[in-house]
This record gives C-alpha cells, structure tokens and sequence, in this order.
C-alpha cells in the first residue's frame, strides 16, 4: 500500500474544478469525480480513517454537512464505530430542530441538526468536502456548541487556502488537500 503522501496525491490527481460554478467568479472543486474510481474512493475512505482514528482522545460522534459530507461521514462513522447524525438545510429533517443561519460566499443557508442526535459533552467530528470562506462549516461548529457537544475538529478532503477559511472556524481544522 502507498504512502499517506502517495495516496493524497492519487485522490488529488482525480478531483476535476469548473470555473464560474455555481457563480461567476467561482472555482467549483468537485469531489464526485473521486467516486467513479472505485480504487480512489477507497483510498480516500482509508485517509479519512486513518486521520480521524489520529484525534485524541478518540471522537464519539460524527456529524457531516448536506449533502457531499455525507459520503465521507457515513463511511468514517462505520469505520470508528460510532454513531452519524446529519447536518441539513431547513426543512429536510423531522423532529425537533436546532437551526442556526450559515453565510457562505455565494449565499445564506438555514442549517438543522436534529435535537437528539447529539449528547451534551459528547465529542463530534464534523466532516466535509470542502472549506472554503468557512460560513457552512463555523455555522456547524456553532451548531454543535448549541446542543452542549464539542467539536473537536473539522475534516475536510479539500481545502481553499487563498479564502482563508480556516481563520473563520472555532475549532481544529485537519484538511487532507491544500488548494
């Protein structure tokens, strides 16, 4: 098997960018090109893994951002062997709620989690596929605090340095791609 260096630059090899999407003036990194490479969706999987497992002590909840986010959070929660509890857009979960409103460079968002889905002090992982100017990912780490968890770090596939997102978010921030 390759080395964790190796296998980051096979998964960056494989992702594709469009100008101009969804917006003028936007680089869209798309990630859905890793997953028709079987081989590389694995790999990518592993260093997920591999880098979660890395936080201590260990996380016990994993918790991922509509929608990309929830390819890599299901698997990294089955892997860690703890439970996943979603983070959606207004409206898509039942139940009682927690919202709280997400800016991002592009727009506003009404961010949900499900008011059971996480314990009080319970140490959440949050997961998704890109950072950007970081509004999605600080509205989730707020999101988490509301309910009386901690998130513990972030984990991104890629991350937009020149946007400076992470300065943004209150908490670790682990991105396997620099872009």
């Amino acid at each position: 098997m390759a080395d964790f260096t190796e296998k980051i630059e096979l998964i960056r090899k494989h992702l594709k960018s469009y100008p101009d999407f969804p917006k003028k003036g936007i680089l869209f990194w798309d990630i859905f090109a890793v997953l028709q490479h079987p081989h590389v969706l694995a790999v990518l999987k592993d260093v997920l893994t591999q880098t979660a497992r890395e936080i201590q002590p260990p996380v016990e909840c994993v918790t991922a951002l509509d929608a990309r986010g929830f390819l890599f959070g299901t698997l990294l929660a089955l892997d860690l062997e703890v439970p996943f509890v979603p983070i959606r857009k207004k409206g898509k979960l039942p139940g009682n709620v927690v919202s709280i409103v997400s800016t991002k460079e592009y727009g506003e968002d009404i961010l949900e989690i499900q008011f059971d889905g996480i314990k009080k002090n319970q140490r959440v992982l949050i997961v998704d596929d890109l950072l950007a100017t970081g509004g999605t990912l600080k509205a989730a780490c707020d999101l988490i605090r509301k309910l009386g968890a901690d998130p513990v770090a972030c984990l991104l596939v890629i991350e937009l340095e020149s946007l400076k997102g992470r300065e943004t978010i209150p908490s670790n921030v682990i991105s396997l791609l620099k872009c």
